[in-house]
């Protein structure tokens, strides 16, 4: 069976099981995650975040992408998505937390970590609790540097005004190549 067969088996069963971590049926296509990836200078950005990266498809993106001294910390609270995460990336970039995305200041403070270039979420925000969804963004434009960029996709605009709050300079972009189509927020600091 090829990967990305297994990583869809994965990402289904886990859909099915934890629905209140798992926003969708299928991974990001690699439409979605390139157009994503695209709105992250790779050339001067040293510290990235991924927040719920699922089954790794935007993790790899990045890992291509990224440059060879790049930190990149990768926070995923569902337990099976994380072991599988663990066992598939073991480049030296990466740090993998099996944490709730509302933590990243805690990581940061004690990795004396100053602030982030970029952000890349692909949290599912139509089922997170309305207060860790207002951390979670309070904390991630706060963790990112002056002109740093926060880019998260939805596969609605139900999150819009929220994400507008917390990050003024915003533009929404979107991509019909993706099951479902999607939304993407791109702001900057």
């Amino acid at each position: 069976m090829s990967k990305e067969k297994s990583h869809n088996r994965k990402f289904l069963s886990t859909f099915f099981k934890e629905r209140k971590q798992v926003g969708a049926v299928a991974p990001s296509s690699r439409f979605l995650v390139k157009k994503m990836c695209n709105k992250i200078d790779f050339k001067t950005a040293k510290i990235i975040v991924e927040l719920g990266p699922g089954t790794g498809v935007f993790t790899y993106e990045i890992l291509k992408r990224a440059l060879p001294d790049a930190k990149i910390f990768v926070f995923e609270l569902n337990e099976e998505f994380y072991k599988l995460l663990q066992e598939k990336i073991t480049d030296p970039r990466v740090s993998l937390f099996n944490l709730s995305a509302d933590q990243i200041d805690i990581i940061f403070k004690d990795q004396n970590i100053k602030h982030v270039d970029a952000i890349l979420s692909s949290l599912p925000l139509a089922v997170i609790p309305d207060q860790t969804k207002k951390k979670i963004l309070v904390k991630s434009y706060e963790a990112l540097k002056c002109g740093g960029v926060y880019v998260q996709y939805q596969y609605s605009l139900a999150s819009k005004r929220l994400i507008k709050m917390c990050f003024p300079k915003m533009k929404i972009s979107f991509t019909t190549i993706n099951l479902p189509p999607a939304f993407i927020y791109t702001g900057t600091k």
